[in-house]
C-alpha cells in the first residue's frame, strides 16, 4: 500500500466510459459544428456526429468520402454528393478548415429545413429536393464569389470565416468591388509590376546580385612579374684579354711574322694570298660584356575583387501613390494596378504594406491594407475612388521615413508610382539620400507618363516606365489611347530632360557649383564675378 503522502498521477474516472464513447467525435470536432449536430432533427445524434467527421476529413482531403457515410439517408445522401460534387466543393475545402466548417454548417441549416417545408405542405420528395436546391444555390453564388477573390487575391486566409461572410458578401455586390476586378484583370497586362514589387525590401537575400553593391574581397592568385636577371656574353673580336693565336684576316692583330713578309719581293703574294683566305696568324682575344634583361617569374599576389552582394528582397512595402488630378486616365488605372499588386503581393508572401495617397498639401491618407474583410473594403474604397487636386510629394515622404525609423519597417522599401510632377526639396532629398548610404533604404519608381522629370530623377534610384499607360484608360480616356495603342508613348525617349537638359539635374557636380540666392546676390553686390571665391 502506498502512504497517504506519496505522489502518484491522478487516475481520470472511467465510470462513464462507455456511455460517453458514442459522442467521441465531438473532441475532434471544431466549435462551431457542435450546435448543428445536436439539434439537428436528421437521423440518430452518433450516427450523425460519425458522418460529419467523415464529411470533414473528406472535404479537407479535397475529395467525396467513400463509402458514403449513413447520414443524410436514403435518397437525399446521393442528392448532397451529387450536388457537392457538380459544385466542385472538395476542390475549394481542400486544405482550408474554415471553409470545410462552413460548408458543413450551410448544409446542416438547409437539411433541417426539409421538416419545414414538409409542415407547409410539400412531400417528401419535393421537401429534400427543396432544400438541396437551396443549399446548391447558396454555394454556387459564393463559389463564383471565391473565385473573384482568389483571382483578385489569390490565398485567401480568414477572409472565408463565416462570421465575416455576409459583410464580405455586401462588399463583392459593390460598384467599388467591380473597380477591383476591372484593375485585376489590368494587372495580368503589366506582369513586370510583380518582379518590381518582389524586389522590393530588405529581409533576405535572393539569389541574384545586387549590381549597385560595392563589396570588395581579397583574392590571392597566381600571376607572373618581371625580374631583373644580369648576364654575361662572351664577345669575340672584341679588344680585351689576349688568349692566343689563331688564323684570323685581322691585320691590326697579326703577329709581326706575318707583317715580314710584305717586304719580300715573291713573299708580299704570299701574305695577300693569306689575307684574302683570312689565314694569317693573328692574336686572339675577346671579352665579356654584361646585361640586365627582364624576365617573367611566377609570384602569388593578393588583389581586392568585386565581390557582389545578394540582391535583397521580400521586406515591407511602403507605396507613394499619386492621386492628384494629372494622373486621371490610364495612368489612374495603372496607379491603382500598382496598389493592387502590392496588396497581392504582400498578402502571397506574409509581408507588411503600407500605403500613402498623396495629393495636395496636407492630402495625404495612410493607409494599412490586408487581405481581411477590412483590408479588402478600404482597399476597394480607394480603387474605386476618382483621383484629383494637387501635387505634394513631401508630406508623403515624411510619414513613410517616418515609418522607417520604427522597428517593424527598417527592412522596407519605398515605391514612388506617379507621372513625376512634382518636386522635392533639397533637404528631403538629402535626406533621403543619406537614409539610402547609411540604411541602405531602396527608391523604386515607376513612371506613369512620358518624361522623366528633375523631382522623380532626384528620389528615385531606379526607375520603370510605363510607356505604353494611355492604353489602359477606360471610356473617354481610352478611346484617347487607342491611337497610341501600337506605338506606346508617343515620346522617343522618357529621359528627355537629361538628353535636351543636363545642367538642370541636381547632380553633385551642380551642387558644389550651387550658390543660396543670398549668397548669389552678395556675390552680385560685390562686383565678384565667375570662379572667385
Amino acid at each position: 500500500m502506498s502512504r497517504p503522502d506519496d505522489a502518484s498521477p491522478a487516475v481520470a474516472p472511467r465510470l462513464f466510459e462507455v456511455l460517453e464513447a458514442p459522442l467521441a467525435p465531438l473532441d475532434r470536432l471544431p466549435r462551431a459544428l457542435w450546435l448543428g449536430a445536436m439539434t439537428h432533427a436528421d437521423g440518430e445524434l452518433t450516427a450523425r456526429l460519425a458522418a460529419l467527421e467523415a464529411w470533414r476529413d473528406a472535404l479537407l482531403a479535397g475529395r467525396l468520402p467513400e463509402p458514403a457515410p449513413s447520414w443524410p439517408g436514403g435518397a437525399l445522401r446521393a442528392m448532397v454528393g451529387e450536388t457537392c460534387g457538380r459544385l466542385m466543393l472538395p476542390a475549394y475545402c481542400a486544405g482550408n478548415e474554415e471553409l470545410a466548417d462552413t460548408v458543413l454548417q450551410g448544409l446542416l441549416f438547409h437539411l433541417d429545413l426539409v421538416f419545414d417545408y414538409r409542415d407547409r405542405g410539400a412531400s417528401e420528395a419535393a421537401a429534400q429536393a427543396m432544400a438541396v436546391d437551396a443549399f446548391a444555390a447558396d454555394w454556387a453564388a459564393r463559389c463564383g464569389e471565391i473565385d473573384e477573390l482568389v483571382g483578385a487575391f489569390g490565398e485567401l486566409g480568414d477572409l472565408l470565416k463565416n462570421t465575416r461572410w455576409d459583410a464580405l458578401r455586401g462588399l463583392l455586390r459593390s460598384s467599388e468591388w467591380r473597380e477591383v476586378v476591372r484593375i485585376r484583370a489590368l494587372i495580368e497586362r503589366l506582369p513586370e509590376l510583380v518582379r518590381i514589387i518582389r524586389a522590393l525590401g530588405r529581409a533576405r537575400p535572393s539569389a541574384d546580385d545586387d549590381p549597385r553593391s560595392q563589396a570588395l574581397q581579397a583574392v590571392v592568385a597566381h600571376t607572373e612579374v618581371q625580374r631583373s636577371v644580369a648576364r654575361r656574353l662572351r664577345v669575340p673580336e672584341l679588344p680585351g684579354e689576349t688568349r692566343g693565336v689563331h688564323r684570323s684576316g685581322r691585320i691590326a692583330r697579326m703577329l709581326p711574322a706575318e707583317a715580314t713578309l710584305l717586304g719580300h719581293p715573291q713573299l708580299r703574294l704570299v701574305w695577300h694570298a693569306r689575307h684574302a683566305e683570312r689565314t694569317l696568324l693573328a692574336y686572339e682575344d675577346d671579352d665579356h660584356l654584361q646585361e640586365d634583361c627582364l624576365r617573367p617569374a611566377p609570384v602569388l599576389r593578393p588583389s581586392l575583387r568585386p565581390a557582389p552582394a545578394k540582391r535583397l528582397e521580400m521586406g515591407p512595402l511602403l507605396v507613394c501613390v499619386d492621386t492628384s488630378g494629372s494622373m486621371q486616365g490610364g495612368a489612374e488605372a495603372v496607379a491603382k494596378a500598382v496598389v493592387l499588386e502590392a496588396v497581392r503581393c504582400a498578402h502571397a508572401q506574409r509581408r507588411a504594406c503600407r500605403v500613402f495617397a498623396f495629393g495636395g498639401p496636407d492630402e495625404v491618407v495612410e493607409m494599412v491594407l490586408g487581405v481581411d474583410v477590412d483590408g479588402v473594403g478600404r482597399l476597394a474604397r480607394f480603387l474605386g475612388q476618382r483621383f484629383g487636386g494637387g501635387t505634394d510629394i513631401c508630406g508623403p515622404l515624411e510619414r513613410a521615413l517616418a515609418r522607417f525609423d520604427e522597428s517593424d519597417w527598417q527592412l522596407a522599401d519605398l515605391l514612388i508610382a506617379s507621372d513625376g510632377e512634382f518636386g522635392a526639396t533639397p533637404a528631403l532629398v538629402a535626406r533621403l539620400d543619406t537614409i539610402g548610404r547609411e540604411r541602405g533604404l531602396h527608391v523604386q519608381g515607376i513612371l506613369i507618363g512620358d518624361r522623366e522629370t528633375i523631382g522623380l530623377l532626384e528620389l528615385c534610384d531606379d526607375i520603370h516606365w510605363v510607356r505604353d499607360w494611355r492604353r489602359y484608360g477606360g471610356d473617354a480616356a481610352g478611346r484617347r489611347g487607342e491611337g497610341a495603342e501600337e506605338g506606346g508613348s508617343p515620346v522617343h525617349s522618357k529621359s528627355l530632360t537629361a538628353s535636351y537638359f543636363p545642367g538642370a539635374l541636381r547632380n553633385a557636380a551642380n551642387r558644389a557649383g550651387t550658390v543660396s540666392p543670398q549668397q548669389a546676390a552678395a556675390a552680385l553686390r560685390a562686383g565678384r564675378h565667375r570662379g572667385e571665391p
